[in-house]
């Protein structure tokens, strides 16, 4: 976990660098272009790649028409899973073959000790980010909220949406699912846009 600090660190003292040029001026404020690069982004955070792991309640989805996952997984305090039914026990590093087979994802390359070990998981119980049936304005806000983000900064979450493998996996799904409707590198550039236009949130 320092391993990856010191990395989210690192990454948003580089955004920061690149975000004024290397000389300390800020881009421009633009709520209105803010905004629009929100909405943008949101097509993907809402999407079913991203949404089903990120659900109202305590239950996984699953699917394109996001239904509650079979066996009634439960989130648990840590978000993987309560008793015998752990992520980890169905879902791996990677995709397992054919259509419709559980998904899996690694740990980020800067966590290499634990690079072999399956890192598919809900956030947990205390944070639970939820992003499904959230307008623009909530997700925005709460996307910005360290208290409901994980402790993320603008810049540290645009770090997690570049490289984080749980969402790269959104457009490397496996057999039977969709992708969504932006490119990963059109989304990650919405939402550098977005906080670099000054993080305005939809009305």
């Amino acid at each position: 976990m320092l391993a990856l600090a010191a990395c989210l660190a690192f990454g948003a003292s580089l955004f920061s660098s690149s975000v004024n040029g290397g000389g300390g001026k800020k881009p421009a404020k633009d709520d209105a272009g803010a905004r629009a690069a929100f909405l943008e982004a949101y097509k993907v955070f809402t999407h079913p790649r991203c949404m089903n792991c990120h659900p109202a309640g305590d239950q996984p989805l699953q699917g394109d028409d996001s239904q509650p996952h079979f066996y009634r997984v439960r989130r648990g305090a840590d978000g993987n899973g309560v008793f015998a039914a752990r992520c980890g026990n169905c879902h791996q590093t990677r995709n397992q073959s054919g259509e419709h087979s559980p998904p899996g994802a690694p740990h980020p390359l800067e966590e290499k000790e634990r690079r072999n070990e399956p890192r598919w998981h809900l956030p947990p119980a205390a944070t639970p980010m939820v992003f499904e049936r959230r307008t623009p304005a909530q997700l925005c806000r709460q996307l910005l909220d360290k208290k409901r983000n994980g402790k993320l900064t603008p810049e540290q979450l645009l770090h997690h949406v570049s490289h984080d493998p749980l969402v790269l996996w959104g457009w490397n799904p496996g057999e039977g699912r969709s992708v969504p409707p932006l490119s990963h590198t059109q989304f990650v550039e919405q939402v550098k846009t977005w906080i670099e236009k000054g993080g305005a949130c939809p009305q």
